[in-house]
């Protein structure tokens, strides 16, 4: 299986080419950009993006996905900004939110990538018909935005009740839109219910992964077994998936630990399970 990193381990620090430089050193095959503005500045096409383009174009490791925006803000939603949600039922806000996600859409323009990773509502948002509605409008206006570019969006399974396993196969059946897949979180599924059940599920759609360990008790976003995750079922499980997906590891920064030394221990014992 491909493995691959999000630059969500680097959040707090701007996206240079040194630190992709270490994701590389660490056995990262593809990465994934995480799509906040303080750490990758996606609507400064003509500096930032051009910067991180360049480096793909020697780096030796494609662009595999973009995560979106989940704020439009610069400071990661501390500034009070309103999430970026596709599920908003006012219209206005939607519209924003959709606006944003383009804007790092439009990162394929200059670095090529596979999957847009996109988020339905926003943490614990409960189920309501309208934002299933008002999600089914967004989506079907992002992928046709993102379709020319090359880019597929991929649903993710996060905590709340619009974008459970079960809704996310009901939302894909519903609008029929057989080129929306699923970003499957193996640590948000152990979280909300377990990983084999949310796995048979999803995985039909899977094309991509989030890979990250927690206690069940929170989104805590560890490295694979420092948590309570049965990482050895978990990846004879997603080696049986259709279309076979990377490992993708979607980590939490600590500032004690440079990523590359901790990225290649959890590889090669991957590897092994």
């Amino acid at each position: 299986m491909l493995k691959a990193i999000s630059t969500q381990v680097y959040v707090k620090e701007r996206l240079h080419p040194g630190l992709l430089d270490g994701l590389v050193r660490g056995g990262a095959e593809a990465i994934e950009i995480f799509a906040a503005r303080q750490h990758v500045d996606y609507a400064n096409r003509k500096q930032h993006v051009r910067e991180i383009a360049d480096w793909f174009k020697t780096g030796g490791v494609p662009l595999h996905s973009v995560h979106a925006p989940m704020f439009a803000d610069y400071e990661g939603g501390r500034s009070g900004a309103r999430p970026v949600n596709i599920a908003a039922t006012d219209r206005a806000e939607r519209i924003a939110a959709m606006d944003e996600i383009k804007r790092a859409i439009e990162i394929a323009e200059q670095i090529p990538f596979r999957f847009l990773v996109q988020h339905i509502g926003v943490v614990n948002e409960s189920f309501d018909e309208k934002k299933f509605e008002a999600a089914m409008t967004s989506v079907e206006h992002l992928r046709a935005f993102a379709k020319p570019l090359g880019v597929r969006i991929l649903l993710e399974n996060i905590p709340n009740e619009l974008a459970t396993p079960d809704k996310l196969v009901e939302f894909i059946q519903a609008t029929h839109f057989g080129d929306v897949g699923v970003c499957f979180d193996i640590g948000h599924a152990h979280i909300m219910s377990n990983v084999e059940e949310a796995f048979e599920i999803l995985k039909q759609h899977i094309h991509s992964t989030h890979i990250h360990d927690n206690n069940k008790d929170r989104d805590a976003h560890w490295w694979p077994g420092a948590g309570s995750i049965d990482w050895k079922k978990s990846l004879e499980l997603l080696r049986s998936a259709p279309n076979t997906p990377p490992l993708l590891l979607e980590i939490e920064g600590d500032d004690k630990l440079k990523p590359e030394q901790k990225m290649r221990e959890v590889f090669d014992r991957m590897e092994r399970e």
